[in-house]
């Protein structure tokens, strides 16, 4: 199999069942993100973590590699089988949450990002997942999407910034409160 084909050179992509798009389309930006979104939880799954999170980051990436498969069937279906996000994908993130709070100071106030440049990674992938989950949300309503889909992504915004708060103190470094200056 060739990585290129040509057949994207005039500007369209096609979707699992046969159906070409432009690339700029609402369909496309939603996988893309999620790709993209993909690629920086691999990036911090590469760094010097706990080897508990990378596993987690591991299952992760395999269910986002499974949601843009799913945001990439046209509107007729695909003819193949396709592996599905469960209500216990959601369950997972939502344990391993708890497991990391149970661990952490409660917050008194908002955080900047940052502190260590693996924290950062998480934030910068969190940003990065809320607008995945915003373009999903768009393209919900122009065309409906799986709703596991919705709130795996919204559950996956709180466990980036909760793994944020974790690896901040994993690693010793600074968490700096947001003092708004009035």
């Amino acid at each position: 199999m060739k990585v290129y084909t040509k057949k994207g050179d005039t500007g369209t992509t096609q979707l699992i069942g046969g159906t070409r798009l432009p690339k700029s389309s609402l369909r496309i930006e939603a996988y893309g993100t999620v790709d993209e979104l993909n690629s920086y939880i691999g990036l911090i799954r590469d760094q010097e973590i706990e080897e508990k999170h990378k596993k987690r980051l591991l299952e992760i990436q395999d269910r986002l590699f499974t949601m843009g498969s799913l945001l990439a069937v046209d509107e007729k279906g695909a003819k193949m089988k396709l592996p599905e996000v469960i209500e216990k994908d959601v369950l997972n993130i939502e344990n391993w949450i708890d497991d990391m709070e149970s661990a952490l100071e409660p917050m008194k106030s908002f955080i900047l990002p940052g502190g260590d440049t693996r924290v950062s990674y998480t934030h910068i992938a969190r940003c990065v997942c809320r607008r995945g989950e915003r373009i999903v949300v768009d393209l919900n309503a122009a065309s409906p999407v799986d709703p596991i889909l919705l709130r795996y992504l919204n559950r996956l915004s709180d466990y980036l910034f909760v793994l944020g708060r974790a690896l901040t103190k994993e690693l010793n470094a600074q968490e700096i409160p947001w003092k708004p200056r009035m």
